[in-house]
């Protein structure tokens, strides 16, 4: 007699779980989104050029003090130069500067600071840093201790709660998200900016997993996929919000203050918020266990019955003693996943599909305010598309399955990536509209590798097996701010990098087997022997040859051609249509 057996005569999809999920649990998922992304709107680079007092004083416009003081590059003025020349002088002889060329004129490295384009962005911590030039790098130091702060956090969280359990976490989370998103607004200089950007960074994702994991404890196992989807629209609910309020407050410094302290009133949560059930249980707070149980099972207008609470707590006690029994022995480690060849594959390929489908997205979604000509827009439509490739998905992945899914989701966001490289510059709409299909197709992707990652693990190391993954992928975070920094010489150069490595995840995730309708393995023997005689890319062809058109002729060398394709590792089929894996057994 387990939890989810005696969860289901209380109710285990009933009012209370409604109640905790639309009114606790799904807007616990705001923070996360405004933490992780306030920072798009915050580190914004305007036009920059060298400040020339003499020309200020003389209240020049800025075009005519650019036309006299700054060398152009190409068509652009300069951001780092200026000519060397004695600017009192021009400007009593009231010159305009058109005697001055880059080859009449030495130039010199700036001096007095720089001027910025003010009508263009308003506010930014470029601005307020003067973070051009040779500091241009910090604003993407900062988005990457951002991340660093959360590849912390998700060791020191998951420590926690183990220890103190989830509530406690949560609240201690929130705390640390809500004090140091505020003490952002007040950064003297860059270097506490990005001390505070990493202690934020701390309770990202942890912020967003600790409520959700909660409510995934008390709902029916049925209905976890889809408790994970509506999660996911929440969170997509809140970026969308997010642009709009970052549109409205367009001081850098209110951006960082509406997106932490509005937060406070999270700590109402702590009334209504329950403790996880799973953890009092692995501290033996069985009598705990079995109260929330009758509450849950009063707000359901459900009842369970004496026998069963009695035969649950003694369950649950015996299995208590057990575990202290074998505390000492040996328990499953990272390495048990790497111990055979199988379990070694399925390890490495999801791991790889995880950082691809964590960076990519995330880099995306870092890049969104850059396409198009209105950043609040482009970052509002990049947060919009998320929405149909998750429904997309979740209406596939019981149908395709779950591998078939992926796959088509990170091939079609890599081609769409790499198509913008195609587009002529000046097609910003074209160029757009590519960066959004790109988008949506991989937020998709990363609601399917979650679930497809826990189900190919054997559950004896499927905790480990997720965060080694979740590891791999936050160092993937820490570096995708630097590739994103490429931008500036070229758009779509760090788009055209994601797509080319989404491609290539997902050609590697046709090696796993299928999970849809399988029964799953539960131990170490069992996850080896899982999908062993699995083919790998010759049965996804033989799913794909399912769907095409079957041929009218069946030719002895285009069978054999199909057959051997993986064997020989790659080639071509001479015609335009495939034969079905039952054709070729009729045939031979």
């Amino acid at each position: 007699m387990d939890l989810d057996n005696v969860l289901h005569h209380a109710g285990d999809w009933g009012k209370y779980q409604h109640l905790l999920l639309w009114l606790v649990c799904l807007p616990a998922c705001i923070p996360c989104g405004f933490a992780a992304f306030n920072q798009v709107f915050m580190d914004r680079v305007p036009d920059a050029w060298c400040k020339i007092p003499e020309l200020m004083s003389a209240e020049w416009s800025p075009e005519n003090r650019k036309t006299v003081s700054i060398p152009k590059l190409g068509s652009t003025y300069s951001q780092c130069l200026k000519y060397n020349v004695n600017y009192t002088d021009i400007v009593w002889e009231s010159g305009v500067g058109s005697n001055l060329t880059g080859n009449e004129s030495t130039v010199t490295f700036c001096t007095d600071g720089w001027e910025y384009d003010v009508e263009q962005i308003s506010s930014s911590i470029v601005i307020d840093f003067d973070l051009v030039c040779s500091k241009s790098l910090y604003p993407t130091i900062g988005l990457s201790a951002l991340n660093v702060g959360g590849l912390v956090g998700v060791l020191l969280f998951g420590y926690l709660n183990d220890r103190i359990g989830r509530k406690k976490n949560y609240f201690l989370c929130l705390t640390i998200e809500i004090v140091f998103g505020c003490a952002t607004a007040f950064s003297p200089n860059v270097y506490w900016y990005i001390v505070f950007r990493f202690f934020v960074g701390l309770t990202i994702p942890a912020i967003l997993h600790i409520p959700f994991v909660i409510c995934l404890e008390v709902v029916a196992p049925a209905k976890r996929t889809l408790v994970s989807f509506y999660s996911n629209m929440f969170y997509v609910v809140g970026l969308m919000g997010f642009s709009g309020l970052a549109y409205a407050t367009p001081q850098w410094q209110l951006i960082a203050l509406t997106t932490s302290l509005p937060f406070v009133v999270y700590f109402l949560y702590i009334f209504f918020l329950p403790e996880s059930m799973r953890w009092l249980l692995s501290q033996g707070r069985v009598k705990e266990v079995v109260e929330m149980l009758k509450k849950i099972a009063s707000v359901n207008c459900r009842y369970i019955p004496d026998e069963i609470l009695q035969k649950f707590t003694e369950t649950m006690e015996h299995q208590r003693e057990q575990a202290d029994c074998l505390r000492n022995g040996r328990r499953a480690n990272w390495r048990d996943l790497f111990q055979t060849p199988n379990m070694r594959m399925k390890t490495l390929i999801i791991s790889f599909s995880w950082v691809v489908n964590e960076t990519t997205y995330v880099g995306l979604s870092y890049y969104g305010p850059s396409m198009g000509n209105d950043p609040y827009l482009s970052f509002f439509l990049s947060s919009v598309v998320e929405i149909p490739g998750y429904i997309f998905c979740l209406l596939l992945m019981d149908r395709l399955g779950r591998r078939m899914t992926l796959c088509s989701c990170m091939i079609l966001s890599g081609v769409a990536a790499i198509s913008t490289a195609l587009v002529p510059t000046d097609a910003e709409m074209l160029t757009l509209a590519l960066f959004l299909i790109a988008k949506c197709t991989i937020a998709g992707g990363t609601m399917i590798i979650f679930q497809f990652g826990g189900e190919l693990y054997p559950t004896e190391v499927r905790g480990v097996g997720i965060g080694l993954a979740s590891f791999l992928g936050g160092i993937g975070l820490t570096l995708i701010p630097f590739v994103n920094y490429l931008g500036t010489q070229w758009l779509v150069l760090p788009i055209v990098m994601m797509g080319a490595f989404s491609v290539a995840g997902g050609i590697v995730t046709l090696k796993l087997p299928e999970t849809l309708g399988a029964k799953l393995p539960q131990t170490l023997e069992e996850g080896e022997d899982f999908g062993k005689d699995f083919q790998g890319w010759a049965d996804a062809i033989q799913q794909i040859s399912r769907i095409l058109p079957k041929c009218s002729k069946r030719p002895t060398k285009l069978i054999r051609e199909v057959v051997n394709l993986e064997q020989t590792g790659g080639g071509h089929l001479n015609s335009g249509c495939v034969i079905t894996a039952g054709e070729h057994i009729e045939a031979l």
